[in-house]
C-alpha cells in the first residue's frame, strides 16, 4: 500500500507500508514507463507519415504516443509499415500478402495497441463481457445506406481544395445571383429575348467537363471561352422561341410574332444589306399572306412557319453570331473574376487561422488498390462560425448570419433527409467524430446547391428539367440481380447507396461522395449511371466509361 510523505523538499516522497519502500516518483509514473526508450525515439518513415502517423506527446503519461489522422487510431508503440490491417482504406485486408482478412494485435506489455487509455478497458465491450454490444443504428427511407461496396479503385491523393466555409459559400451564392442577372439582362438588351431556361444550369455543366480551375462551381479556366451549350441554347431562341401550339390560334400568332421578331432583328443590328433584304421580305410576305387569308387550317401556319424560318434563319445567325459570341464569352470572364476573388479571401481566411495555402502533397510511394472511399483533404478545417438551427415541425431551419449581411440566410431541409445526412456523415467523416462541425457543414451543402440549382432567385433559371431519378424498386432490383452499389450521378440528398460520385469534392465529402464521375477511376465493380441533361456532359462520361473498360483488367 502507496502513501504520501510530506517531506521539506522539491519532491514528493512515496512510501510502500508493506515493504517499508520510499520512491522518490509516483508508482503510476514507474508502471507506465516503457520497457525500451530507443524505440520512442525513432523518427517516422516517410511511408508512415503518407499513411497519416504522427508522434505526439502525453504528458499525463510522460511518454510519446503514436496517432492516425485518416482513422483516428492511436498505439503507444512505432506503427510498422507493414501493417496487415487497414481499417480505413483496406478493410477487407485485400493489399496484405500475408493474410486473408484482418487481425486482432497482440497487447502490448505495458497497455493495449488499440486503445491509450488503461481506463477504457472496461468500458470496451469487447473486452468487458458485462457491456452489451453497441446496438446498429439502419436509417429508414427511400435508400438503402447499409449495401456494402464492391468497388475498388488505385490510392489517391486528397484534394487541394479547403474546406467549405459558411463565409465563402454565402459569398459564391451572391456571386451566382449577380452573374444570372447579368446572363438575362445580357439576353434581353442584346438580343431582346428572355435567356433559355435552364441554360445557365446547363452551362455550368458544360463548362465543368474541360474546366481545370480552382472554384468547385464557377468556371474559371476553360478552352474554348465560348460555351457551346449556352451559344447553341441563344441560337436556338433567336428570333423567337418555338413550341409546339396546341390551338390554331395560337399558330397564327406564333407565326405573326415570328415574321416581327425576325424584321426587328435585321433592322436593329448591323446586318450585310443582302440578308436585310431578304429578311425584310420574307416578313412583309408573311404578313401579306395573314391579310389576306381567312380559314387558314392548323398545318397551313405551321408550314409557313417553318418556311419563314428556312429562308431567314441562316441571315439571322449570320447578323448575331458574333453577339452571341460576345456574350458568352462576358459571362465566361465574369465567372473566372469571380472565382478569383472568392479564392483570395478563401485563402486569406486559411492564414488568418494559421494555415498555410494548400499545396500538392507527395505521391505514395506504391500503388495500393484499395475500396473506394470517400474524398480526403490535405489542409485542416479553419475555425467555424456559429451556425444557429431551429426545428420547425418537419424541417429545420439552419441560420447563418455574416456581419455583412443584413439578414440571415436561411436553409430549410426536412427531418428525415436531416438524418440520412447525420447517418452519411457518421460514416464517411473522420475530422468531425463528435459533430461539432456538422450543421454548419450541412448548410454549406444546402446553399452549394441552391447555387448550383439557380434557386437563389425567383428568374426563369431555376433548375427543373436537369436529372429524372429512378425509383427505389429500380435500385433495388439492380442491386439484386447485377450487384450494384454505387451510384456515378448523385448527391447527397436523392443517393441510394452511401456510395456515389457527386458535382461537388468539398462539400460533399463529408458524406460520402467519391468526387466527380470524371475524376473518379475504378478499377473493378457495379454502377448505376444517369448523367443529366447535357450534350457535353453526356458524351464526356461515355468516352470516361470507354477508357474504363479499356484500361481495366478486372471485372468492371
Amino acid at each position: 500500500r502507496w502513501t504520501l510523505k510530506a517531506v521539506r523538499s522539491k519532491h514528493e516522497r512515496y512510501r510502500n507500508n508493506n515493504a517499508s519502500t520510499t520512491l522518490t516518483k509516483s508508482p503510476l509514473d514507474i508502471s507506465h514507463t516503457p520497457g525500451s526508450v530507443s524505440i520512442y525515439s525513432e523518427e517516422l518513415s516517410h511511408e508512415l507519415v503518407n499513411q497519416g502517423w504522427r508522434k505526439y506527446w502525453s504528458k499525463r503519461e510522460n511518454r510519446p504516443y503514436f496517432w492516425n489522422k485518416v482513422s483516428g487510431e492511436s498505439l503507444w508503440e512505432m506503427p510498422s509499415s507493414n501493417r496487415p490491417f487497414d481499417p480505413v482504406t483496406d478493410p477487407l485486408g485485400i493489399c496484405n500478402t500475408g493474410q486473408n482478412g484482418p487481425q486482432t494485435p497482440s497487447p502490448s506489455p505495458h497497455t493495449s495497441t488499440l486503445k491509450r487509455r488503461a481506463s477504457e478497458d472496461t468500458t470496451s465491450p469487447h473486452n468487458n463481457p458485462n457491456v452489451p454490444p453497441l446496438k446498429k443504428f439502419v436509417l429508414t427511407g427511400p435508400w438503402d445506406l447499409e449495401v456494402p461496396t464492391n468497388v475498388l479503385i488505385v490510392e489517391r491523393p486528397p484534394t487541394l481544395l479547403p474546406h467549405p466555409h459558411p463565409e465563402i459559400e454565402a459569398m459564391r451564392g451572391a456571386y451566382i445571383v449577380k452573374l444570372i442577372k447579368t446572363y438575362e439582362d445580357l439576353c434581353m438588351r442584346r438580343q431582346n429575348i428572355k435567356a433559355p431556361r435552364d441554360s445557365f444550369n446547363r452551362w455550368l455543366m458544360e463548362r465543368k467537363v474541360i474546366d481545370h480551375g480552382c472554384d468547385p462551381l464557377l468556371p474559371s479556366y476553360c478552352v474554348p471561352e465560348i460555351s457551346p451549350s449556352m451559344y447553341r441554347e441563344i441560337m436556338n431562341d433567336i428570333p423567337l422561341k418555338i413550341v409546339k401550339p396546341k390551338f390554331t390560334g395560337d399558330a397564327r400568332k406564333q407565326l405573326s410574332k415570328y415574321a416581327e421578331a425576325a424584321k426587328h432583328i435585321i433592322e436593329s443590328q448591323s446586318a450585310k444589306a443582302e440578308s436585310k433584304k431578304i429578311v425584310k421580305w420574307n416578313a412583309e410576305e408573311t404578313f401579306q399572306w395573314l391579310r389576306r387569308t381567312v380559314g387558314a387550317s392548323y398545318e397551313d401556319f405551321q408550314d409557313r412557319l417553318f418556311h419563314l424560318k428556312r429562308q431567314c434563319e441562316p441571315h439571322l445567325v449570320e447578323t448575331v453570331k458574333s453577339n452571341v459570341e460576345a456574350l458568352c464569352v462576358k459571362i465566361y470572364h465574369l465567372s473566372a473574376e469571380h472565382s478569383r476573388k472568392i479564392r483570395d479571401r478563401h485563402i486569406q481566411l486559411l492564414k488568418d487561422n494559421g494555415i498555410h495555402e494548400p499545396t500538392l502533397p507527395p505521391a505514395p510511394p506504391v500503388l495500393r488498390k484499395v475500396w473506394c472511399y470517400s474524398v480526403q483533404f490535405c489542409v485542416p478545417s479553419p475555425r467555424v462560425p456559429v451556425v444557429e438551427y431551429t426545428p420547425n415541425r418537419d424541417h429545420m431551419e439552419i441560420k447563418y448570419t455574416h456581419a455583412h449581411m443584413s439578414q440571415p440566410d436561411v436553409q430549410s431541409i426536412n427531418l428525415t433527409h436531416l438524418q440520412k445526412l447525420e447517418q452519411l456523415y457518421r460514416y464517411n467523416c473522420y475530422d468531425d467524430k463528435k459533430f461539432d462541425l456538422f450543421i454548419a457543414r450541412v448548410w454549406c451543402l444546402l446553399k452549394r446547391y441552391q447555387s448550383f440549382l439557380g434557386n437563389l432567385t425567383t428568374s426563369s433559371q431555376e433548375c427543373e428539367l436537369t436529372q429524372a431519378a429512378l425509383p427505389v424498386s429500380v435500385f433495388e432490383c439492380l442491386q439484386r440481380h447485377f450487384g450494384v452499389s454505387f451510384e456515378c450521378f448523385a448527391s447527397p440528398m436523392n443517393c441510394y447507396f452511401r456510395q456515389y460520385c457527386s458535382a461537388f469534392y468539398d462539400t460533399d465529402s463529408y458524406f460520402g461522395s467519391r468526387g466527380p464521375f470524371l475524376d473518379f477511376r475504378p478499377i473493378s465493380g457495379s454502377f448505376q449511371l444517369n448523367p443529366p441533361y447535357c450534350e457535353e456532359l453526356i458524351d464526356a462520361t461515355l468516352q470516361h466509361i470507354d477508357r474504363l473498360l479499356t484500361d481495366s483488367l478486372e471485372p468492371l
